[in-house]
């Protein structure tokens, strides 16, 4: 792919930490209501290639053990269904599931991208029935001590584990489970904004961090929570959304780069990690809250504006305005893309008419990516932007993506039938 202007040097790190290295320096809040609040109180409180990091640290990605991409993978699976029954889709979310536990259950973190993947297993189990994804997800937790990584406060690719830490609290509310990512979220609400440096100043942020202060919302009710999110939200919008193409510049370097056609550089996973926020926002900020229409406008205009640019094969590339640049779709993405517009659907929120043949379409073109063994290949590995890699590369942010697009499409299954 090319791009006018070589981009500035970036330091590898998280795809949060991609950053120039010259500027370095289905639950909703009346669900919790059961939630016993004294336990709470009782706690005290482009194109760039991926390539392998030295050992792990806290503030560092693992990506030796994040995924591969095998000169041979084996066959593609036979015998999946892209049919609208719950039944199919169970299928391929268990058999993607599977293969993905096997395979990374030994080298589960506390990483950004494992966290991805854990809230795809939770929603797994919830959606199939089958307790042994959750099981995984609780028992890395226990073994982590229900603690986030924090070395670099207030990253936010470090607090988004806090995502399942909290879903598992609610199920159970144990002061531990909460006590962490507690303290981490009331020391970040308090944080003055920095002028110079938006929090959460690329895209994918918005996936990492707003989706735990939201269920701090809703297992406290105290809307300073929801209230510093908000807050939060519209200054990333401010700087990095499109009102003309209405999708999010990754981060602030994409404002004037091109891609090889000439139009401006949109990423895939960015805006998928984007959409996948905005269900945690519609799912959880109460009806009556100030801001919520801009929400569901942001989420109306961008689901219309992916349904605009989806490919013959339902899926969507690295690179969302230059299709032709990229051989392969990039199924993290497309994933993402799908959970969200399913979503918006099972909510009424999107036109199920308009809508319903976009994800049927993409559901069925991310099936065409899973091989024999379970494993979901087209992922992109590790970036910032818009790249090309092999048919085999599976990373478990895209599953987790898969998985959760699994589960709202079995949600319309069911609508359906």
């Amino acid at each position: 792919m090319t791009v006018k202007n070589s981009l500035l040097s970036l330091q590898f790190q998280s795809e949060g930490s991609l950053v120039p290295s010259a500027v370095r320096s289905g639950w909703t809040p009346v669900l919790l209501r059961g939630v016993a609040l004294g336990a709470v109180l009782a706690t005290g409180c482009v194109g760039l290639k991926a390539q392998t990091a030295p050992a792990q640290s806290a503030g560092s990605v693992e990506r030796a053990n994040v995924g591969d991409a095998p000169d041979d993978p084996g066959p593609l699976a036979t015998g999946l269904s892209a049919e609208l029954r719950p039944k199919d889709i169970d299928s391929a979310i268990k058999k993607v599931a599977d293969w993905q536990v096997a395979v990374a259950e030994p080298h589960f973190n506390k990483q950004w991208t494992f966290a991805a993947l854990y809230d795809g297993l939770l929603a797994a189990s919830k959606t199939t029935g089958d307790a042994k994804y959750h099981d995984a997800v609780l028992h890395f937790a226990e073994r982590s001590n229900w603690t986030l990584l924090n070395d670099r406060f207030p990253h936010a690719d470090d607090q988004a584990f806090g995502q399942a830490y909290l879903d598992l609290y609610m199920e159970s509310p144990q002061p531990v489970r909460l006590a962490d990512t507690k303290a981490i979220m009331d020391r970040l609400i308090v944080r003055p904004d920095d002028p110079d440096k938006l929090l959460w100043w690329w895209c994918d942020a918005l996936f990492m961090s707003p989706p735990v202060l939201l269920r701090m919302y809703g297992i406290t009710h105290d809307k300073k929570y929801l209230d510093y999110m908000d807050h939060e939200w519209w200054q990333t919008s401010a700087s990095l959304y499109s009102p003309e193409y209405h999708l999010y510049f990754r981060d602030s370097r994409y404002f004037t780069q091109k891609q090889a056609n000439g139009k401006p550089i949109f990423w895939s996973r960015g805006n998928g990690w984007v959409m996948g926020a905005l269900v945690n926002v519609l799912r959880i900020m109460p009806a009556d809250y100030p801001s919520r229409p801009k929400y569901v406008a942001q989420f109306k205009e961008m689901a219309a504006e992916i349904k605009a640019i989806q490919s013959a094969d339902g899926l969507w590339r690295s690179g969302l305005l230059d299709p032709n640049a990229y051989d392969l779709p990039e199924v993290s993405g497309s994933a993402f893309f799908t959970f969200g517009i399913a979503y918006g659907i099972n909510e009424k929120i999107l036109d199920r008419k308009t809508y319903l043949p976009v994800v049927e379409k993409s559901w069925k073109g991310m099936l065409q990516h899973v091989y024999a063994d379970g494993r979901l290949g087209s992922i992109q590995p590790i970036d910032g932007q818009p790249g090309k890699f092999k048919p085999s590369a599976s990373y478990v942010y895209g599953v987790g993506g898969f998985l959760l697009a699994g589960s709202e499409m079995h949600r319309l299954a069911e609508g359906k039938h």
